[in-house]
């Protein structure tokens, strides 16, 4: 009663008090509109890693207090002549790493044509060197633009080297753009889209036109609350995949009960605002429970310590929350100023039929009369579709989710094609508290160079392969080490994203060391954010489940309906993780979809689609236990209240 009562408000607000809703509605589209634009300045393109665990501690060592690490910029540099120790070559190289080492916020630059430049900076065909280039806190961003010109005027005048930009910073940039360009493209294709499937679905332009422009208001409250919230802390970039599909589509399901039910009550009889205001008790108490459902299930990604996980909360939460209040005050709102106009620009009408004549009608009371069969046999086959997630594998994301066309994605695979061992996917080893740090730092990088498949480790002490050093310390051997510990730079031999990776990180933390032994990189990170997923999970999920509990017993009154409810989404979702692995991961739609198999998924994939599937899944559920509900209490027959 109370929220009835609550909502009876709530309409009655948005019927007295329209102008005003309406033209705070307007303020908020504008200052969303042009503040939600910055968004993509502030939102990051990292957070996969657990900040608290060895592999993150491992990489935060190394970069800040050793100044070492993967370098932020990595460029390819190709003779033209086809070998990069020709004397126009060298000339070339020399002057370029010159202009880059002159750019304004470079930190270092380690060029093959430097002096004392390590070997492994050669490509092993002798055509190509690498340039590292490390930026200053703050100026990586800019310092990729300088060399992205540098490398576009190698191509245009014809140098003896070409360059090709890659490296961390290049990748994250890339992906950035990538996912701009997608989200105006799939915002161009699903707004007309949408508005046509609307226009099918009410006859007229107007009617159909109110649930798409609630949809905007969510998408832009949405980018408002990420700009917010990416001022004051990390958000991926990511998160905006999400916005655009969750907002259009809960704000138009939303808007659809609302206009739907209104017009129901105008036919009814009733005048414009007391339809108004019946529509929002009844669909309004709908729409409340539906999106606190998938508010709950996505707020369990806070419980994560990856900050990739958590924007996904953030987004998902913003999204829901704002599709709610416009469905329930701007709607309205404009429904109390259109009033019985709301079928004007009819493009069609839809006959009419008798409810016992529709397909569904139909279709449900044939399944009613063998439920135990139908069941079955629904059970059955989305277990089997389920089954390719038994042999799920996962990985980190990398350059190959960039399109084939990208000029970044074209650098790392010439980069780990082309240079010895795999120096692109190098990894730190950090000791810390030794005794003797030189002494300490001979004995674990014999260790560990001997263990098989890694390729060589480099140090204060020297190059070592197959437990013995190989090569001296050069000049810049010195930065693996300050008077409290040190560390060195593993070159596998082995991919390691693959299975045997991840057992050679596990052997290499096994290692007995003179001191506190921190191993790192991006198979480490891997390791060390499953385990963080895998510690955090339960709690998750138990936590969705309590709420989803609590929401829909307020519901319905039952305890038997939310627990039918969640095994019915858990069957669903079996088959969508079983059709995940099936495409995605082993690439069977990957010609029709356009990307690239990499036979591994991303770890946070899983829990997130689990979270924003499971969450969406419900509110449906929500939708049709309401109506089913108001049926039954308005005839008490079950079946007649279900078909």
């Amino acid at each position: 009663m109370k929220k009835a009562q609550l909502l009876t408000r709530v309409g009655s607000f948005a019927v007295r008090r329209r102008r005003l809703v309406l033209a705070l509605t307007a303020l908020f589209m504008v200052v969303a509109g042009v503040l939600g634009t910055r968004a993509f300045g502030v939102l990051q393109d990292e957070g996969f890693e657990d900040p608290g665990s060895e592999s993150f501690r491992a990489n935060e060592l190394v970069g800040e207090r050793f100044g070492g690490g993967e370098s932020d910029i990595v460029i390819v540099a190709t003779a033209a002549g086809g070998d990069v120790d020709a004397p126009d070559a060298v000339a070339a190289g020399t002057t370029v790493s010159a202009q880059i080492a002159a750019f304004d916020g470079v930190d270092t630059v380690t060029s093959y044509w430097s002096a004392n430049s390590p070997p492994t900076l050669r490509s092993e065909g002798g055509d190509a060197a690498l340039v590292l280039v490390d930026a200053q806190e703050g100026s990586a961003e800019d310092v990729l633009g300088l060399a992205e010109d540098l490398a576009d005027a190698s191509e245009e005048q014809g140098s003896e080297v070409t360059l090709a930009i890659t490296g961390g910073e290049a990748i994250g940039n890339a992906f950035g753009e990538t996912i701009e360009g997608d989200l105006a493209r799939a915002e161009s294709i699903a707004v007309p889209i949408t508005l046509v499937l609307l226009v099918l679905v009410f006859g007229g332009l107007l009617a159909a036109g109110l649930p798409l422009l609630v949809g905007v208001i969510a998408v832009l409250g949405t980018f408002l609350s990420l700009f917010v919230i990416g001022s004051v802390t990390d958000v991926s970039v990511f998160a905006i995949n999400l916005t655009t599909a969750l907002g259009l589509g809960l704000a138009i399901d939303y808007s659809l009960f609302i206009v739907s039910r209104y017009r129901e009550e105008l036919a009814a009889g009733r005048t414009v605002e007391g339809a108004v205001i019946r529509a929002v008790e009844t669909a309004g108490r709908t729409i409340a429970i539906g999106a606190l459902t998938v508010a709950v299930s996505l707020s369990a990604l806070l419980l994560f310590p990856m900050y990739f996980l958590r924007s996904f909360a953030y987004a998902g939460i913003a999204v829901v929350l704002t599709a709610m209040a416009a469905s329930l005050l701007s709607l309205p709102a404009l429904l109390a100023v259109v009033g019985t106009r709301i079928d004007s620009l009819r493009l069609f009408r839809h006959r009419t039929h008798r409810l016992r004549d529709g397909f569904w009608y139909r279709t449900a009371k044939r399944v009613m009369r063998r439920p135990a069969a139908v069941g079955l046999a629904v059970v059955a086959v989305l277990l089997l579709l389920g089954t390719p997630f038994l042999r799920a594998e996962f990985g980190n994301p990398d350059a190959r989710m960039l399109p084939e066309s990208s000029e970044t994605r074209q650098a790392t695979e010439a980069l780990q094609a082309g240079f010895s061992g795999d120096a692109s996917e190098a990894f730190p080893v950090v000791l810390d508290g030794a005794g003797d740090v030189a002494a300490a730092l001979d004995g674990l990088a014999v260790n560990v160079s001997g263990v098989d498949g890694i390729d060589r480790v480099e140090t204060v002490t020297g190059t070592y392969s197959g437990g013995e050093r190989v090569a001296e310390p050069g000049p810049a051997s010195a930065a693996f080490a300050d008077g409290e510990g040190g560390w060195m730079s593993v070159v596998p031999s082995i991919e390691m994203g693959s299975p045997e990776g991840q057992d050679l990180i596990a052997e290499l933390r096994d290692l007995p060391a003179d001191g506190e032994m921190f191993v790192g990189g991006d198979t480490a990170g891997l390791i060390d954010t499953r385990s963080a997923i895998a510690d955090r999970l339960p709690l998750g999920l138990g936590l969705i489940a309590l709420a989803t509990t609590v929401l829909l017993f307020l519901l319905s009154g039952s305890l038997l309906v939310p627990l039918k409810a969640m095994i019915l989404n858990l069957l669903s979702l079996t088959a969508t993780f079983g059709a995940m692995v099936w495409i995605f991961q082993d690439g069977n739609l990957s010609g029709v979809l356009g990307f690239t198999e990499t036979g591994t998924l991303d770890t946070t994939t899983p829990i997130l689609m689990f979270c924003i599937a499971f969450g969406l899944s419900m509110d449906y559920e929500v939708f049709l236990l309401s109506r089913i509900k108001e049926e039954h209490d308005r005839t008490g027959d079950n079946d007649e209240a279900v078909a």
